[in-house]
């Protein structure tokens, strides 16, 4: 084993651990070390499928070594910030997989952010190596002067020919290789996992190996998946995905199917071909996996009961769910900070409003006032998350290590020792917790967050808005839409159209407005704070059968 390398959690804005626990049982205690059981057991097993290819346990782990000793050779150390901007495929977890055995930092990029987006986050990360298609890898090209820490940009895409770096050339100059075995630390930075932006930029989130790793070792020893295939057809940029698909799929003995189609027809050919037997999604997702009219039931048979997380569940959605599935639908609460779940509800617990079911046995809910007291039952306050403190997994939980360069942030966050949601809600007496406010005015549109500053910011930008107020509204597919007033600036002649163009150029496509309207002035308070529940009028609710994801409503001006 090789010495340690200390890290500055200071520097970076972030707090050392004060508890360092194990995972309970003989499994891994680092994702460096996530393989190993199944090598000894079963190394022949079927581990990791994608377009790219289908690995064994033993050929996913000689791959991830010469990744590893490949991104060695670039000067990737300990603590160096490794990013990917890639579709689903088997790359991607090889490459994740190999940041962790040297103990590097995993970034995940967003394929659908804006190149200003994907900049900023490589930029504030202190990216030393990305990994990226050749596409990105040419959006990216006129942001290259302001990204001084980015050394290496590799093309990944064996089918294009790239003046870059080809990352696959790279991995099999080193096949066979075995880079030394570093002593890895568990509890020490291992990955950024950035939020959508509560003040106009994302924070970056960091969580331990130790972090990602306890999920996935909670559903084995609890018996949750009993081995059935991982199916993410969500992004596995996303570390969330990375956590609940390949690494909760490895500590189970199982195989991960790296999805990288999501609609109807490609997906359900997915899961027929590879037999998928679980799948995390978003409701919008399974809606139309359920209603498309080309697609058989027999296309769907070897899916068990796919999770959904992230979402507004529509009713619509609840009744097409339980026609198929012979049960209702079990709702997850999370978020990137935790990372993943921290709640599951009971199937059959209805749908009552708000509820997201119980903590995980690794967590425990706190409800607490504006004073940090915890409040009774019933009652509600802000919702916080803490280790559990009693049954197998007690105390084995810990929160992320804070915010990336935001000291101020991460001790708003974690202050108490333990983490702060900014989500309202309560439990009842049955221990569900309930939902009652949403931090930020969070937008949940499909599953993806969208928070209205970081909208708004990109509103105000345009010369002639004088002042922007975006707000979800309902929409029984996607559960929320994301929708805008704009107050112009005098005499300007500015169009929804040309406020959408603009906006476009700045976000990701879920983060477009679907509609904006344009008024003579914002309602305002007496703290001149914009009252966006008078808004909601000047706005339809979309039908099921409406427009879809990627069109847009641009209605006349309203003056």
């Amino acid at each position: 084993m090789g010495t340690p390398v200390t890290f500055d959690h200071g520097r970076h804005g972030l707090r050392a651990p004060v508890r360092r626990p194990r995972i309970p049982g003989e499994g891994p205690q680092s994702v460096a070390e996530v393989l190993e059981p199944m090598l000894r057991a079963a190394p022949d097993r079927l581990a990791l499928v994608g377009r790219g290819g289908r690995l064994s346990y033993a050929e996913l782990d000689r791959r991830v070594d010469a990744a590893a000793a490949a991104l060695q050779d670039l000067g990737v150390g300990p603590f160096d910030r490794v990013a990917a901007c890639l579709p689903n495929d088997i790359q991607i977890v090889i490459a994740m997989l190999a940041s962790q055995r040297l103990g590097a930092i995993w970034v995940g990029i967003n394929r659908p952010l804006a190149a200003p987006e994907k900049a900023y986050l490589l930029r504030d990360s202190g990216t030393h190596t990305v990994l990226a298609s050749p596409d990105v890898i040419a959006e990216l090209e006129s942001h290259r002067a302001a990204l001084p820490d980015l050394q290496h940009v590799l093309a990944v895409d064996p089918s294009v020919a790239c003046e870059r770096e080809s990352w696959e050339a790279r991995v099999a100059a080193f096949d066979g290789s075995c880079p030394p075995r570093l002593d890895i630390d568990p509890h020490a930075p291992a990955a950024i996992a950035y939020t959508s932006g509560t003040t106009g930029h994302p924070k970056g989130a960091v969580h331990s190996q130790h972090n990602l790793l306890l999920p996935g070792a909670v559903s084995a020893a609890t018996g949750r998946y009993d081995g059935c295939s991982q199916g993410v057809v969500l992004a596995l940029t996303i570390l969330n995905m990375q956590v609940l698909g390949p690494l909760t799929a490895f500590q189970d003995g199982a195989s991960c199917i790296a999805i990288d189609q999501a609609r109807p027809l490609e997906l359900a050919a997915w899961i027929r071909n590879e037999r998928v037997q679980n799948l995390c999604a978003v409701p919008t997702i399974l809606h139309d996996l359920l209603t498309h009219p080309e697609i058989e039931s027999q296309d769907l048979s070897s899916l068990r009961r796919p999770e959904v997380g992230g979402a507004v569940v529509p009713e619509e959605f609840r009744r097409l769910y339980r026609e198929r599935f012979g049960r209702g639908v079990s709702i997850g609460y999370g978020m990137t900070e935790a990372p993943t779940a921290v709640t599951w509800s009971d199937p059959e617990a209805g749908a009552m409003p708000g509820l997201c079911g119980r903590p995980l046995p690794q967590i425990e809910i706190r409800i607490q006032g504006e004073s940090g007291e915890q409040v009774a039952y019933g009652e509600v306050g802000e919702i916080c998350i803490a280790p559990a403190s009693s049954g197998a997994f007690h105390d084995v939980y810990t929160p992320m290590i804070g915010y990336w360069g935001r000291p101020d942030a991460t001790a708003e966050a974690l202050r108490g020792g333990v983490y702060h949601s900014g989500d309202l809600g309560l439990i009842a007496e049955d221990g569900n917790l309930y939902i009652r406010g949403r931090r930020n005015e969070l937008i949940l549109r499909g599953g993806a967050n969208v928070y209205p500053a970081e909208v708004e910011r990109a509103l105000d930008d345009h010369p002639r808005v004088a002042a922007s107020a975006v707000l979800g509204v309902e929409d029984p597919r996607l559960g929320e839409r994301v929708v805008a007033a704009v107050e112009l600036e005098p005499g300007s002649d500015a169009t929804p159209d040309a406020l959408i163009a603009h906006v476009r150029t700045r976000l990701a496509r879920y983060k477009v407005p679907d509609q904006i309207r344009v008024v003579e002035r914002l309602p305002r308070n007496a703290m001149a704070k914009v009252k966006k529940a008078e808004l909601r009028a000047l706005f339809d609710v979309r039908p099921a059968s409406g427009l879809r994801d990627t069109e847009t409503t641009r209605p006349s001006q309203s003056r």
